[in-house]
């Protein structure tokens, strides 16, 4: 909930097998907020602490942010790298506010991570590509299975209609993905994921069981459960 926790359970999920971290900055009555100096603060005690680890900031609306608040944040803080929702940053038509923050994004070297909640999210993505609204060929993305699901539960099957469109419209675009999974198949889901040459990401922001349905102890419990089924298949260190 405070830098200092995420920072010590950054190191912790570190030491269990992440890579890196995907860090909210919250205010005191737990919500998440976009802050500039609180994610100043968190990025200078990842250094001193985990400096092995990416970092990457969430320009989340929840409700309540707007695109113009989730720019200025990124302008500010130039990060190395930053997840931001497609729906949330270009919620309607009106694409020339924005096309200016993503060309100048991309000459910041700064690595945006696009989150795409449904098939039609990453077909309208490609579109976007196409116009040149999100400039460049080599792009990351998140696909968000079970968020809209019922209980928020999701299931290895709903990566399918992600990757029938990735085939259809990627082109020549160069596309590292990886996935998240609401609910208790969390880790069976990015199992699969993996397998089909993604990547995972995973904590309690989506899910908090094991795969037994156990409770999970913490993130890094639950980051060890996934290194542990990867390593069953021989998937990890990948």
């Amino acid at each position: 909930m405070t830098v200092a926790e995420t920072v010590s359970t950054a190191r912790a999920c570190y030491e269990a097998g992440a890579k890196g971290l995907h860090a909210h900055v919250r205010d005191g009555a737990g919500n998440h907020v976009l802050d500039a100096e609180q994610y100043r603060s968190l990025q200078h005690d990842m250094k001193a602490c985990a400096p092995e680890m990416l970092v990457q900031i969430t320009t989340e609306a929840a409700g309540r942010h707007s695109p113009g608040v989730q720019q200025d944040l990124v302008r500010k803080l130039k990060p190395t790298s930053v997840s931001i929702a497609l729906r949330e940053m270009i919620p309607d038509a009106d694409t020339q506010s924005v096309s200016g923050f993503y060309a100048w994004a991309r000459t910041e070297n700064i690595a945006i991570q696009h989150i795409l909640y449904s098939d039609d999210d990453l077909a309208r993505f490609f579109d976007l590509v196409v116009q040149g609204v999100i400039p460049g060929e080599d792009h990351q993305l998140l696909f968000v299975l079970g968020r809209y699901a019922d209980n928020q539960e999701s299931a290895p099957e709903d990566l399918d209609p992600f990757l029938k469109v990735l085939a259809e419209r990627r082109g020549s675009c160069s596309l590292d993905w990886a996935i998240c999974a609401f609910g208790h198949r969390e880790t069976e889901c990015l199992v699969s994921a993996v397998e089909r040459g993604g990547k995972a990401r995973i904590g309690f922001e989506n899910g908090l069981w094991n795969r037994d349905g156990a409770l999970a102890r913490d993130n890094a419990d639950r980051v060890q459960d996934l290194v542990s089924a990867l390593m069953e298949k021989n998937l990890y260190p990948a």
